[in-house]
């Protein structure tokens, strides 16, 4: 939380007023989401009695959006303002009839507590040309002395899921560029690149699968990056301005030559999340695939971005994911597939013992036989005397009696 948690006053003839705070009741709490509840105490210290009319709290939360006119421009500068909170509580009123309130002179303590609107808050952000703040404020009223307050920001969060089906689903693009003049073409350069979805977190690393043909005379360079992009709307007018906040560099590829991104990753550093539900002002988040052609103009994929607060959890839905894949093109199958396929179990290792004993044959052998079968017809028998492997299933045939409750995790 930021802001300054005490203010110190200055004497006069109303009393003097050591110190005045504010403090919230989990300081720890890094941040509030619509309908919680902000809950705290307003600390004042005196050291003579202090005559106040009233001490009341205020909670102020609004985006604004702002900037100078342009050079020579004769209308006003642009400005937009959305307010999302506003809560105003009295702490302490002087009794019916009476105009003042005296306090005595020591330490005393007031709590307080209110809750934030239902209806979704936009998260707190601070950007070039405007800002989405929330702040709680108390302010000591005097009766001929200056008002005395103190100021506490509040940090807001608007929770996004990732695991929403519209940002399970993924994004696959691709394009292609002729190299050089339009009658000294050098030949084409193209670039396909997917994600796996469209939704992470922060701190992720985004797994970038990609496929770069160079059919050009030219040596290139693949690279991929995450971009933000902050829109302003004030007065009609927008602003954008776009930043890139994490990148990573392929290999050169020669001319005539093929490269594959099965899987590079770029993770994603602390952002702030996708602002997507304020008017005036926007957070947006892309992840760029380019190619660094010299003397040409780079060829560029954008794959949409949204930077969420709820963790992928692995429990998206199994059907939909199923079936996007079968829409994306089949060129992406080798690069989803491991690289050294998995050898199936041994048999020995799905039958126990005690099943195998199950299927001995319940006649003896002949006597001339021993242990072994003594006739082809006789061991081919034996062979496939026993059951097949059992078919594959989560629900244990044999459950034991005992049942232990140990932590699932799974590595998708």
């Amino acid at each position: 939380m930021g802001g300054e948690a005490g203010s110190p006053a200055a004497a006069g003839s109303e009393g003097r007023v050591k110190s005045l705070g504010l403090v919230f009741e989990d300081e720890r709490k890094g941040c509030y989401s619509s309908g919680e509840t902000v809950a705290g105490h307003v600390l004042l210290e005196a050291t003579e009695p202090v005559t106040l009319r009233a001490l009341r709290l205020e909670a102020q939360g609004r985006a604004t959006a702002a900037w100078g006119p342009s050079a020579g421009a004769a209308a006003p500068a642009p400005a937009s303002e959305v307010e999302y909170l506003n809560v105003r509580l009295s702490l302490r009123e002087p009794p019916a009839g009476a105009g003042t309130l005296l306090l005595q002179p020591g330490r005393h303590e007031f709590p307080f507590s209110f809750q934030l609107p239902s209806e979704p808050l936009v998260t707190s952000f601070t950007g070039k040309y405007g800002s989405i703040q929330y702040c709680v404020r108390a302010v000591l009223e005097r009766p001929t002395a200056p008002d005395q307050s103190v100021r506490r920001e509040l940090q807001v969060i608007s929770h996004i899921d990732v695991n929403s089906p519209a940002l399970l689903t993924p994004v696959l693009k691709t394009q292609e560029k002729m190299v050089g003049c339009w009658c000294f073409t050098s030949g084409p350069v193209s670039l396909s690149a997917k994600i796996e979805r469209k939704g992470y977190c922060n701190g992720e690393a985004i797994p970038i699968y990609a496929e770069i043909e160079n059919c050009s005379s030219r040596l290139i360079v693949p690279k991929a990056a995450i971009f933000q992009t902050q829109t302003y709307l004030a007065s009609g007018r927008t602003k954008t301005v776009r930043h890139m906040v994490a990148n990573v560099r392929g290999s050169h590829i020669a001319s005539g030559s093929t490269d594959t991104w099965n899987g590079k990753t770029l993770k994603i550093p602390p952002v702030t999340p996708s602002i997507l539900d304020c008017c005036i002002i926007r957070v947006d988040y892309s992840l760029a695939v380019y190619i660094h052609i010299p003397g040409a103009k780079k060829l560029m994929l954008e794959l949409p971005l949204v930077i969420g607060t709820i963790p992928y959890n692995g429990f998206g839905s199994r059907n939909s994911s199923i079936a996007s894949q079968f829409l994306m093109d089949m060129s992406w199958l080798t690069l989803t597939l491991p690289e050294q396929p998995e050898a199936p179990p041994n048999y020995a290792d799905v039958v126990s013992e005690e099943e195998f004993s199950r299927h001995v044959p319940p006649f003896p052998l002949p006597a001339d036989c021993g242990e072994e079968a003594c006739c082809p017809v006789f061991a081919c028998i034996q062979e496939f005397r026993f059951q097949p492997p059992p078919l594959y299933s989560e629900v244990d045939p044999h459950p034991s009696d005992i049942e232990e409750a140990q932590p699932v995790s799974f590595i998708l």
